[in-house]
């Protein structure tokens, strides 16, 4: 039985650590705390006994050797001579490629399906329905798989771009090749004034947010109601494109090309030699793993952020809605002004969970060809080296840090839009 607390005044003595309730719990989570950090060590310390026993011991000077493999999907300088460490790099940026691309495509779509799930149309809301209940029962590797065949067999292949009487023509004015190798798109050349333009961008970027932050401002003081989508666009584009022609346009194009019999180089004259094919040089290639990986994974975790959205909004009550109508609000104005900001409280929490899942899933990107850091450091890098503790360790590592900074920042954001009460 607990000893009441002892009087003030009285000496300190050790059973108080165990007796006296305001010793004990703080007595229990140290020994907890050390039993902890005392079963780490022995683990560790037995890891490194085993390591040393078959002559393994724990070694990252592998990451500054050459990798000696190529990465088709890359957003910085590699080849195959670059360091593993290098290719770890090149692995986390397509990690965060698809990480980031995914987290706002689910969103976007997410949201809308949920809202369209608790429409008054009947078929619209078993149209969402459909679609959820299809998408988060199937496996999300199985999707992947599935949509990287579809673009395989649905999208023309190189050769029928070729001749006069092609089955397949570009888009975009002959600006865009899509095709079943990846949608090939034109690539800037920064020329001398690009940096000035850069920086008007930059610019814009944060004067639509402050005109975004003084706009939330007077709307709640004046009631006034101001068209922010077309007033930030303008924000965005004019400012830089009135520097894009005031500058003697510094940004030119490398417009994607065939090369090959049949095809011409970019003075007009005609290949003679050569497979028919798409110029690897010309433009920038968004690969179709990428698209297909993004696709999946963004479809299947909307599924999932749709729910929770549904639930979000089942949580409001139905006199908010049924009172912001009564002030001659539109349906779309009441459920952006009234009931989705009510419902983020709930709808975050469960959301920051799905972003968490998009991330983790990407490592599935193997299964299509993309190179993504499971890919490079725990696939090619780990069996070409032997190293599978190392590798795996800094693996999870990476993992860990990308989860951690994506809960943070959403935290960050879910602190913000919780009830303010008195």
């Amino acid at each position: 039985m607990a000893m009441a607390d002892q009087p003030a005044g009285k000496s300190f003595r050790l059973s108080m650590l165990l007796y006296d309730t305001r010793y004990r719990s703080m007595t229990i989570q140290i020994i907890m705390l050390a039993a902890f950090i005392a079963g780490v060590a022995w683990l560790l310390d037995n890891m490194y006994a085993n390591l040393a026993a078959a002559n393994k011991n724990p070694d990252f000077t592998f990451l500054s050797a050459p990798a000696g493999y190529d990465i088709n999907q890359r957003l910085v300088e590699y080849t195959s001579q670059s360091t593993n460490a290098r290719a770890w790099l090149v692995g986390l940026l397509n990690t965060l490629l698809v990480a980031f691309l995914g987290c706002i495509i689910a969103t976007v779509i997410g949201i809308s399906v949920g809202v369209l799930r608790l429409s008054k149309n009947w078929i619209v809301a078993r149209l969402m329905t459909v679609y959820i209940e299809i998408f988060r029962n199937v496996p999300v590797l199985l999707w992947i798989a599935f949509l990287n065949a579809i673009l395989s067999e649905t999208l023309p292949q190189p050769k029928d771009f070729k001749g006069e009487d092609a089955e397949a023509t570009m888009s975009l004015w002959n600006t865009v090749i899509i095709s079943n190798r990846g949608v090939f798109i034109p690539e800037p050349v920064f020329l001398s004034g690009s940096a000035i333009m850069l920086y008007v961008f930059i610019a814009s970027i944060v004067a639509i947010f402050a005109f975004g932050r003084w706009a939330s401002k007077d709307q709640e003081t004046t009631g006034r109601i101001l068209p922010t989508f077309w007033i930030k666009l303008a924000i965005l584009i004019v400012p830089t494109l009135i520097v894009y022609f005031v500058m003697g346009q510094p940004v030119d194009w490398i417009l994607p090309a065939f090369e090959g019999r049949g095809a011409f180089d970019a003075n007009g004259e005609p290949y003679t030699k050569g497979i028919f094919r798409i110029d690897a040089d010309s433009g920038i290639n968004i690969r179709r793993s990428l698209i297909a990986l993004c696709l999946a994974l963004s479809l299947y975790t909307a599924a999932f952020i749709a729910e929770a959205v549904r639930a979000g909004i089942m949580a409001i009550n139905k006199g908010q809605s049924e009172a912001a109508g009564a002030l001659g609000l539109r349906q779309n104005r009441v459920m952006s002004l009234v009931v989705l900001p009510q419902a983020l409280r709930v709808i975050i929490p469960p959301l920051i969970s799905q972003y968490l899942n998009l991330t983790k899933n990407s490592s599935l990107a193997i299964a299509v060809g993309y190179m993504d850091v499971t890919g490079t450091l725990g696939g090619i890098t780990l069996n070409q080296t032997g190293r599978a503790l190392e590798c795996i360790l800094l693996l999870m590592i990476t993992y860990l840090t990308i989860s951690l900074s994506i809960s943070m920042v959403m935290n960050i954001y879910n602190n913000s839009v919780k009830l303010k009460e008195r």
